[in-house]
């Protein structure tokens, strides 16, 4: 592996161990949602180290609302095509509202699902101090987990909506929790919608990375989902920036389409065969 994990050139899988090593030169680095292998081989040729097929996918694969009502059985074949669509990265894997929680058996029943049938190199679940059973279980087994901190969208009945959390008493509570993750062998852990002094705490607290989604610039990594970065998201969140406008562009270009198609300018000669 180069010593460069974003945009390194390597003939193997990007592992949780370069990951480590790139904590401890100081490296930050991209992470990324894929859902499909077309977007997934886009990713990983721009150097993007870790694609994470995330339960967001609820709502921009499924249209669903929230996150919750996607399962296993839908993130699986979304997975296996990140898999088959990337050669770099390592491909981690949401596991779903409902395929953990129950016991440490349920999640590494749900985990060995996405490892075996989809390839999944990591998984990632949401929680604090209630899922380290699961997380122990797990990577006792040989399961790479990624550990998620402060909002985390399974839990959004409970918080009563999209809040920043970690605030307060609540700021020593997510540290406490961060570095039980790390004791019980989580490998990363995503910090989602916590203030930027407190994820910069935590950050240099651990010696695992941190990977910021809305908690400032003082995490080892950052995560958006893809759609986000690339303006397709009618009311984005504060912390999404748009790295491009791709909804005006796929608009422009259907448009430009039908406009060909109804006036019988397309398909041109060259466009049929003889």
């Amino acid at each position: 592996m180069s010593s460069s994990l974003y945009g390194g050139a390597s003939g193997r899988r990007v592992t949780v161990r370069d990951l480590a090593a790139a904590k401890e030169r100081g490296e930050k680095w991209p992470m990324l949602t894929a859902y499909d292998a077309m977007t997934a081989r886009v990713f990983d040729e721009a150097g993007i180290p870790v694609l994470l097929v995330g339960d967001s996918a609820a709502m921009v694969v499924y249209g669903y609302d929230s996150t919750l009502p996607v399962s296993v059985d839908d993130l699986l074949p979304l997975t296996a095509a990140v898999v088959r669509g990337s050669s770099r990265a390592l491909v981690v894997a949401d596991l779903p509202f409902g395929s953990y929680q129950a016991s440490p058996a349920q999640a590494l029943e749900s985990a060995a699902r996405f490892m075996k049938e989809a390839g999944a190199h990591a998984v990632k679940l949401e929680g604090g101090r209630r899922v380290l059973p699961q997380v122990e279980a797990l990577v006792s087994a040989g399961v790479p987990v990624m550990a998620h901190l402060g909002l985390t969208p399974q839990s959004v009945n409970a918080f009563g909506g999209y809040r920043v959390q970690g605030r307060g008493q609540a700021g020593d509570e997510l540290m406490a929790d961060a570095k039980d993750l790390q004791q019980a062998g989580a490998f990363a852990v995503v910090l989602e919608c916590v203030p930027a002094d407190l994820a910069e705490r935590v950050t240099t607290s651990l010696a695992i990375p941190t990977i910021g989604i809305g908690a400032g610039a003082g995490t080892d990594a950052q995560v958006l989902v893809w759609q986000d970065l690339m303006g397709l998201t009618p009311k984005p969140a504060k912390f999404v920036k748009a790295y491009s406008d791709l909804g005006a562009e796929m608009g422009r270009a259907v448009r430009s389409f039908a406009a060909e198609v109804t006036s019988g300018a397309f398909p041109a000669p060259e466009h049929a065969y003889s």
